[in-house]
């Protein structure tokens, strides 16, 4: 038997009604899915700078960056956003955030007052960090492997983010294959010379030069190259018999930048290293400094200072000459150094600081907010602009990670304390 007109009627008109909802939908889809970005400027006045009071200040769910000495600015996947005051108990309603979609957050850097971000699409986006407005931005290559790599904390994409440096009024963006320099203030490219993956690892200078490992063949050597022009200045081994080298920079800034030593290891095994002024021809002394040869141990002031035997130890950096001694409480750890402070957290977690100058405490309290725990260890840790900055992590049950998952547990909901000191 046939299908009546007025069936087919209604069954045209519910297709037809179908139709007109899978369009809206569509639509709909096409808005929520379609690439975005999402900017949230101030809109109260600019935060004050904090009162000098050492103690501790709050737990964060995020890792902060601290800019101007007055701003807080973290990451996450598909966002940069700052709050303040700097010494906000909790982490605030963001005072401005800037959002892209589906990009991710690559590395985040800031210089004076300009908040620099690289994102999976190879663009860097600069944000006045005053009133979160974006100032200009310039298309890149992205790495090879790009996306976001901080965790929940996102430390690592404030604190070491690959391939992102700042020097001066310039930031550096190695790309794909390339490396090049732009200027802060507007982001004119200056200059981009290629710049090889074999070429490993990578950080500024204190001087002004961008430093990376040539592992291309042959002997490895340091290349030293001119961050105003990108020119090669020079190439420096620890010695002509080196057939594997690593560096490590030390006593940076944020972003492996700004750095005045490293610290090489090959088949002779470790040793420390000054970093001098470039000279006339744009070469930069690099001088022996014994104190800073074992692993570990850090630059502060005048000095070298490691752990050894439970005791926190300072040598002069040239000849190792011990000049102070702390002792620990035997399981001691050295956090880092900033300008005139060495921190260390004790066992029972008290965050000490010690002037790198005589080995006096100048500060000594619990690293807890309220009643937290203690029963964590450190993270990535940021000593600068007299504060301190501990991702906690999770103690691992048998005092081993476990390797199954690699994956780092983060103390409770606020993985993040920061101190003044």
């Amino acid at each position: 038997m046939g299908i009546r007109p007025s069936t087919w009627f209604r069954i045209g008109a519910v297709a037809v009604a179908a139709t007109g909802v899978m369009a809206v939908g569509g639509v709909i889809a096409y808005r929520v899915l379609a690439p975005a970005e999402t900017v949230t400027v101030a809109t109260t006045a600019y935060p004050a700078a904090p009162a000098a009071q050492p103690g501790v200040i709050g737990s964060l769910p995020a890792a902060p960056l601290i800019v101007d000495g007055r701003l807080r600015i973290y990451a996450s996947t598909r966002q940069v956003r700052a709050d303040g005051p700097v010494d906000a108990r909790t982490q605030r309603t963001p005072y401005w955030s800037y959002r892209r979609w589906p990009q991710e957050v690559l590395g985040v850097v800031a210089a004076g007052t300009t908040v620099v971000g690289r994102w999976s699409d190879g663009d860097v986006v600069a944000l006045d960090a005053r009133t979160g407005k974006v100032t200009w931005r310039a298309a890149g290559k992205p790495p090879e492997k790009s996306g976001y790599k901080g965790g929940s904390t996102g430390a690592e994409t404030v604190y070491e983010p690959e391939g992102l440096y700042t020097s001066g009024g310039t930031v550096l963006v190695r790309d794909a294959a390339q490396l090049r320099a732009l200027e802060i203030a507007t982001g004119r490219e200056l200059w981009q010379i290629p710049m090889a993956d074999c070429r490993e690892g990578g950080f500024t200078t204190a001087g002004g030069q961008f430093v990376t490992t040539d592992a291309c063949g042959g002997a490895p050597a340091v290349e030293f190259y001119d961050v105003a022009t990108g020119q090669l200045r020079g190439r420096w081994a620890p010695s002509a018999a080196v057939v594997t080298l690593k560096v490590e920079p030390l006593a940076c800034a944020p972003a492996q930048s700004a750095c005045t030593a490293l610290r090489t290891v090959d088949e002779t095994g470790s040793r420390g290293w000054l970093l001098g002024e470039p000279d006339g021809d744009g070469k930069t002394p690099v001088t022996a400094a014994r104190a800073l040869d074992p692993p570990g141990s850090v630059l502060a002031g005048e000095v070298g200072v490691t752990y050894v035997g439970g005791d926190m130890v300072a040598r002069k950096l040239r000849d190792g000459a011990e000049v102070w001694r702390w002792r620990g409480d035997g399981s001691s750890q050295l956090l880092g150094a900033q300008s005139g402070s060495v921190h260390v957290l004790t066992e029972n977690c008290d965050l000490v600081t010690l002037d790198p100058a005589t080995g006096r405490e100048k500060s000594r309290f619990l690293l807890a907010y309220l009643r937290e725990g203690i029963d964590w260890e450190p993270g990535l840790v940021r000593a600068g602009d007299g504060f301190v900055a501990v991702e906690r992590l999770v103690k691992p049950e048998n005092g081993e990670a476990d390797e199954a998952d690699g994956a780092d547990e983060y103390f409770g909901a606020l993985p993040v304390i920061l101190a003044r000191t």
